[in-house]
């Protein structure tokens, strides 16, 4: 094999070619540590219903044990840093926020891609095998870009670079090719608690560890069923992810441009609330096409938008309130109800309560009529 310091510096020219803000090489035994942290975040139940992080807990814990013939670990960082400041959109409380990442195309695909082009270049040069890995498969992304000098892991848990700030999707490159493994990055976060203080939610009972079960991404793409009632009116209009705890990191200053396949599309930048209560699954289909919000589905996807109805304190959302508590899905009627019950007055929410078929929300009715919320109607 050539100089393999010399074939690991045309690599890293490659991927930047390629449009990767950012690679590094580590081996996979560099993060035994993070499998022990791994077991007592899900021995607390911290993981949620994400039952697959317990199920693959002894493949996330080892990346050895994923391939045993992997000798080193190829990590890229492709940015998609947003255009404007994604905190702007939670003061508007007729539209719903989504998530930068989620703005654009799915990251899975445009991601996989490059980086088989970039193990194809690998192999035509010098050979060797190679696997890629885009967080589907049970491999700790974050820890192994850590220990490959990409950046460090925040309080907040997410990948934080010196010369990129937070907004990174990463991908992983496995090859039994034994390249040179660069130096881990170094922990910057200094006496800062930003991303901390400004969770909406209180999901990080300590820095460095977050409670899944209260974050707002969980709670709007990973929970199944409804969202616990004492969180609901924290969430604000946040419809799909949470943004804050990135977008206050004071690295971002450094933040390097996105790539531009990640370019937001209109549709999911700030849309009006009452329009998306309207979609029945035909259109929910077509709007978000090519889109990870897809794979949620309507009806949990509805299900946040009647959260953010309940929550905009603004009556000319009854309507829409009304479309999600009536209905065909129990989950988006059950939190339509609670989304009425933010809206009526309570003489004219118990005018429109229904006996409901469906134990969950014949359950909202009884909870929304019991403890009416603050209305904002008359």
């Amino acid at each position: 094999m050539a100089d393999a310091a010399l074939i690991k510096s045309d690599l890293i020219a490659e991927a930047r070619a390629l449009g990767f803000a950012q690679a590094g090489v580590t081996r996979p035994d560099a993060v035994a540590g993070a499998g022990a942290r791994l077991r007592d975040w899900v021995a607390a139940g911290h993981h949620g219903e994400m039952s697959w992080m317990a199920d693959r807990i002894a493949w996330r814990s080892d990346p050895a044990a994923l391939w045993l013939e992997a000798r080193s670990v190829v990590m890229l960082a492709d940015a998609y840093t947003p255009a404007a400041d994604p905190m702007a959109v939670l003061e508007r409380r007729r539209r719903g926020a989504i998530s930068v990442y989620a703005q654009g195309v799915d990251y899975h695909d445009t991601v996989k891609k490059r980086l088989k082009r970039l193990g194809r270049w690998l192999i035509e040069r010098v050979g060797g095998e190679i696997k890629v890995f885009v967080d589907t498969a049970p491999v700790m992304e974050k820890p192994l870009a850590a220990a490959a000098g990409i950046g460090w892991q925040g309080k907040h848990t997410n990948l934080v670079a010196r010369e990129g700030g937070s907004w990174f999707f990463l991908g992983a490159i496995f090859t039994t090719l034994a390249l040179p493994p660069d130096a881990p990055g170094g922990d910057h976060c200094g006496g800062c608690r930003r991303c901390l203080d400004i969770c909406p939610t209180g999901a990080f009972p300590a820095p460095y560890r977050l409670d899944a079960r209260r974050c707002i991404s969980y709670l709007t793409i990973e929970l199944k069923g409804p969202i616990p009632r004492e969180l609901r009116p924290l969430m604000g209009n946040r419809i799909y992810g949470c943004d804050d705890c990135l977008a206050v990191c004071p690295w971002n200053k450094f933040a390097v441009a996105a790539n531009a396949v990640y370019r937001a599309r209109p549709e999911t930048v700030a849309p009006r609330l009452a329009d998306l209560a309207c979609l029945d699954d035909a259109a929910f289909r077509e709007v978000f096409s090519g889109s990870p919000i897809k794979r949620i589905g309507r009806a949990r996807f509805l299900r946040n938008v009647a959260v953010a109805v309940g929550n905009s304190v603004d009556p000319a959302l009854i309507p829409a309130a009304r479309r999600l508590a009536a209905d065909a899905d129990p989950l988006v009627r059950a939190h339509g109800v609670w989304a009425l019950s933010r809206l009526l007055a309570p003489g004219a929410l118990a005018a429109e309560a229904v006996a409901d078929p469906d134990p969950m929300v014949a359950e909202e009715w009884a909870a929304a009529l019991n403890s009416p919320l603050p209305s904002v109607a008359g």
